[in-house]
Protein backbone atom coordinates (compact mmCIF):
# COMPACT_ATOMS: atom_id res chain seq x y z
CA UNK A 1 0.00 0.00 0.00
CA UNK A 2 1.36 3.26 -0.88
CA UNK A 3 1.66 6.61 1.19
CA UNK A 4 -1.34 7.76 -0.98
CA UNK A 5 -3.10 5.11 0.11
CA UNK A 6 -2.69 5.23 3.19
CA UNK A 7 -3.77 9.03 3.52
CA UNK A 8 -6.83 7.71 1.99
CA UNK A 9 -7.76 5.31 4.52
CA UNK A 10 -6.51 7.90 7.10
CA UNK A 11 -9.13 10.05 6.33
CA UNK A 12 -11.98 7.97 5.68
CA UNK A 13 -12.83 8.61 2.22
CA UNK A 14 -10.95 9.03 -1.49
CA UNK A 15 -11.44 13.01 -0.83
CA UNK A 16 -10.35 15.47 1.70
CA UNK A 17 -13.37 16.67 3.34
CA UNK A 18 -12.55 20.08 4.57
CA UNK A 19 -15.47 20.16 7.40
CA UNK A 20 -14.51 16.91 8.27
CA UNK A 21 -10.61 18.36 8.34
CA UNK A 22 -11.76 21.44 10.63
CA UNK A 23 -14.25 19.09 13.41
CA UNK A 24 -11.34 16.56 13.78
CA UNK A 25 -8.50 19.51 14.37
CA UNK A 26 -7.02 20.43 17.49
CA UNK A 27 -9.03 23.04 19.31
CA UNK A 28 -5.99 25.69 19.05
CA UNK A 29 -5.85 24.89 15.14
CA UNK A 30 -10.00 25.22 15.22
CA UNK A 31 -9.80 28.62 16.48
CA UNK A 32 -7.32 29.71 14.24
CA UNK A 33 -9.25 28.52 11.28
CA UNK A 34 -11.88 30.11 12.41
CA UNK A 35 -10.71 33.68 12.90
CA UNK A 36 -9.14 32.91 9.21
CA UNK A 37 -12.75 32.06 7.91
CA UNK A 38 -14.23 35.45 9.64
CA UNK A 39 -11.17 37.50 8.16
CA UNK A 40 -11.60 35.78 5.12
CA UNK A 41 -15.39 36.87 4.96
CA UNK A 42 -15.05 40.45 6.09
CA UNK A 43 -12.35 40.79 3.35
CA UNK A 44 -14.79 39.76 0.81
CA UNK A 45 -17.60 42.09 2.42
CA UNK A 46 -14.75 45.06 1.91
CA UNK A 47 -13.53 43.91 -1.58
CA UNK A 48 -17.49 43.94 -2.84
CA UNK A 49 -19.00 46.72 -1.11
CA UNK A 50 -15.77 48.75 -1.73
CA UNK A 51 -15.81 47.99 -5.87
CA UNK A 52 -19.60 48.81 -5.53
CA UNK A 53 -18.58 52.49 -3.87
CA UNK A 54 -16.16 53.50 -6.20
CA UNK A 55 -18.25 52.33 -9.38
CA UNK A 56 -20.83 54.83 -8.04
CA UNK A 57 -18.42 57.61 -6.90
CA UNK A 58 -17.06 57.36 -10.53
CA UNK A 59 -20.88 57.39 -12.50
CA UNK A 60 -21.74 60.89 -10.11
CA UNK A 61 -18.49 62.32 -9.93
CA UNK A 62 -18.73 62.33 -13.91
CA UNK A 63 -22.27 63.26 -14.04
CA UNK A 64 -21.51 66.66 -11.97
CA UNK A 65 -18.61 67.33 -13.39
CA UNK A 66 -19.76 67.79 -16.90
CA UNK A 67 -22.95 69.50 -15.48
CA UNK A 68 -20.15 71.74 -13.47
CA UNK A 69 -18.15 72.77 -16.24
CA UNK A 70 -21.32 73.49 -18.44
CA UNK A 71 -22.91 75.60 -15.42
CA UNK A 72 -22.83 79.64 -15.50
CA UNK A 73 -23.39 80.37 -12.49
CA UNK A 74 -21.35 78.40 -9.74
CA UNK A 75 -22.94 79.42 -6.62
CA UNK A 76 -26.95 78.82 -8.07
CA UNK A 77 -25.17 75.06 -9.37
CA UNK A 78 -23.90 74.35 -6.11
CA UNK A 79 -27.23 75.28 -4.24
CA UNK A 80 -29.21 73.23 -6.63
CA UNK A 81 -26.74 69.99 -7.03
CA UNK A 82 -24.27 70.19 -4.65
CA UNK A 83 -26.39 68.96 -1.37
CA UNK A 84 -28.90 66.14 -1.13
CA UNK A 85 -27.34 62.71 -2.25
CA UNK A 86 -24.59 65.06 -3.63
CA UNK A 87 -23.39 66.07 -0.46
CA UNK A 88 -21.15 63.81 0.26
CA UNK A 89 -19.55 63.69 -3.39
CA UNK A 90 -15.45 64.44 -2.76
CA UNK A 91 -15.97 66.54 -5.93
CA UNK A 92 -18.90 68.87 -4.12
CA UNK A 93 -17.03 69.06 -1.32
CA UNK A 94 -13.59 70.47 -2.94
CA UNK A 95 -16.32 72.96 -4.65
CA UNK A 96 -17.71 73.54 -1.45
CA UNK A 97 -14.74 74.52 0.53
CA UNK A 98 -13.18 76.48 -2.64
CA UNK A 99 -16.61 79.14 -2.70
CA UNK A 100 -16.86 79.22 1.40
CA UNK A 101 -12.94 80.46 1.22
CA UNK A 102 -13.55 82.54 -2.15
CA UNK A 103 -16.38 84.56 -0.11
CA UNK A 104 -14.10 85.33 2.40
CA UNK A 105 -11.47 86.31 0.41
CA UNK A 106 -13.35 88.45 -2.01
CA UNK A 107 -14.42 90.73 1.06
CA UNK A 108 -12.70 93.80 1.83
CA UNK A 109 -9.46 94.41 0.53
CA UNK A 110 -8.16 91.42 -1.47
CA UNK A 111 -5.28 90.11 -1.36
CA UNK A 112 -5.16 88.68 -4.85
CA UNK A 113 -1.81 86.11 -4.18
CA UNK A 114 -3.10 85.55 -0.59
CA UNK A 115 -6.36 84.28 -1.89
CA UNK A 116 -5.11 81.77 -4.53
CA UNK A 117 -2.48 80.33 -1.53
CA UNK A 118 -5.90 79.92 0.80
CA UNK A 119 -7.49 78.57 -2.12
CA UNK A 120 -4.91 75.95 -3.07
CA UNK A 121 -4.44 75.26 0.00
CA UNK A 122 -8.33 74.66 1.30
CA UNK A 123 -9.01 72.37 -1.81
CA UNK A 124 -5.63 70.20 -1.87
CA UNK A 125 -7.11 69.71 2.05
CA UNK A 126 -10.00 68.36 1.06
CA UNK A 127 -9.01 66.41 -2.04
CA UNK A 128 -6.34 64.85 0.13
CA UNK A 129 -8.94 64.11 3.24
CA UNK A 130 -11.39 62.53 0.94
CA UNK A 131 -8.71 60.23 -0.27
CA UNK A 132 -7.46 59.18 2.72
CA UNK A 133 -11.47 58.38 3.47
CA UNK A 134 -11.34 56.17 0.73
CA UNK A 135 -8.40 54.31 1.56
CA UNK A 136 -8.97 53.80 5.29
CA UNK A 137 -11.07 50.53 5.07
CA UNK A 138 -8.00 49.39 2.74
CA UNK A 139 -6.01 49.18 5.78
CA UNK A 140 -7.84 46.09 6.70
CA UNK A 141 -6.93 43.94 3.46
CA UNK A 142 -3.13 44.90 4.02
CA UNK A 143 -3.04 43.81 7.40
CA UNK A 144 -4.57 40.49 6.12
CA UNK A 145 -2.55 39.96 3.58
CA UNK A 146 0.57 40.45 5.52
CA UNK A 147 -0.56 38.51 8.66
CA UNK A 148 -3.01 35.60 7.52
CA UNK A 149 -0.55 33.24 5.81
CA UNK A 150 1.47 33.46 9.72
CA UNK A 151 -1.80 33.15 11.33
CA UNK A 152 -2.03 30.23 9.49
CA UNK A 153 1.22 28.96 9.61
CA UNK A 154 0.92 28.90 13.32
CA UNK A 155 -1.99 26.48 13.11
CA UNK A 156 -0.09 24.31 11.04
CA UNK A 157 2.76 24.19 13.07
CA UNK A 158 0.71 23.57 16.23
CA UNK A 159 -1.14 20.31 14.23
CA UNK A 160 2.66 18.87 13.30
CA UNK A 161 3.45 19.59 16.64
CA UNK A 162 0.12 17.59 17.99
CA UNK A 163 0.50 14.90 15.43
CA UNK A 164 4.33 14.28 17.10
CA UNK A 165 2.94 14.32 20.24
CA UNK A 166 0.39 11.36 19.27
CA UNK A 167 3.62 9.23 17.56
CA UNK A 168 5.05 9.84 20.96
CA UNK A 169 1.96 8.79 22.69
CA UNK A 170 0.91 5.71 20.37
CA UNK A 171 4.33 4.65 20.00
CA UNK A 172 3.58 4.40 16.54
CA UNK A 173 5.54 6.57 13.78
CA UNK A 174 2.95 5.09 10.81
CA UNK A 175 1.34 7.39 8.34
CA UNK A 176 -2.34 5.76 9.46
CA UNK A 177 -1.23 8.01 12.78
CA UNK A 178 0.03 11.32 11.63
CA UNK A 179 -1.27 11.62 8.22
CA UNK A 180 -5.07 13.29 9.80
CA UNK A 181 -2.88 15.96 11.89
CA UNK A 182 -0.84 16.52 9.59
CA UNK A 183 -3.78 16.95 7.04
CA UNK A 184 -5.72 18.98 9.40
CA UNK A 185 -2.66 21.05 10.32
CA UNK A 186 -1.97 21.87 6.70
CA UNK A 187 -5.42 22.61 5.86
CA UNK A 188 -4.92 26.13 8.39
CA UNK A 189 -2.14 27.12 6.10
CA UNK A 190 -4.65 26.48 3.23
CA UNK A 191 -7.34 28.52 4.94
CA UNK A 192 -4.49 31.46 5.92
CA UNK A 193 -3.73 31.52 2.28
CA UNK A 194 -7.10 31.88 1.10
CA UNK A 195 -8.02 34.63 3.03
CA UNK A 196 -4.26 36.40 2.08
CA UNK A 197 -4.27 36.05 -1.54
CA UNK A 198 -7.53 37.91 -2.46
CA UNK A 199 -6.87 40.79 0.09
CA UNK A 200 -3.34 41.33 -1.48
CA UNK A 201 -4.90 41.51 -4.88
CA UNK A 202 -7.97 43.44 -3.67
CA UNK A 203 -5.51 45.94 -1.83
CA UNK A 204 -3.05 46.73 -4.71
CA UNK A 205 -6.15 47.02 -6.97
CA UNK A 206 -8.16 49.49 -5.49
CA UNK A 207 -4.96 51.05 -3.69
CA UNK A 208 -4.50 51.61 -7.76
CA UNK A 209 -7.75 52.93 -8.06
CA UNK A 210 -8.39 55.28 -5.07
CA UNK A 211 -4.81 57.02 -6.09
CA UNK A 212 -6.76 57.26 -10.06
CA UNK A 213 -9.54 59.08 -7.93
CA UNK A 214 -7.08 61.34 -6.27
CA UNK A 215 -5.52 62.19 -9.18
CA UNK A 216 -8.48 62.91 -10.99
CA UNK A 217 -9.99 65.22 -8.15
CA UNK A 218 -6.70 66.64 -7.84
CA UNK A 219 -6.91 67.79 -11.59
CA UNK A 220 -10.77 69.29 -10.75
CA UNK A 221 -9.23 71.13 -7.97
CA UNK A 222 -6.54 72.90 -10.22
CA UNK A 223 -8.72 73.46 -13.25
CA UNK A 224 -11.23 74.96 -10.75
CA UNK A 225 -8.65 76.55 -8.96
CA UNK A 226 -7.33 78.09 -12.37
CA UNK A 227 -10.91 79.25 -12.95
CA UNK A 228 -11.05 81.14 -9.49
CA UNK A 229 -7.55 82.63 -10.22
CA UNK A 230 -8.86 84.30 -13.38
CA UNK A 231 -12.57 85.86 -11.18
CA UNK A 232 -9.63 86.95 -8.57
CA UNK A 233 -7.89 89.14 -11.62
CA UNK A 234 -11.03 90.78 -12.59
CA UNK A 235 -11.53 91.94 -9.31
Amino acid sequence: MTDLDLLAAAAGSTHLDPVKLFLDADIVVRVVMGGLLLASIWVWTILLSFGFRMASLRRQSEAYEGEFWKSRDIDAFQAERGGGRNADLPVAKVVSAALAEWRRSATGKIDRSGARQRLSSVMDSVVAAEAESLADRLNFLATVGSVAPFVGLFGTVWGIMNSFFQIGQQQNSSLSVVAPGISEALFATAIGLFAAIPAVIGYNRYSHIVNSFEARLQRFADRFHASLSRELDGL
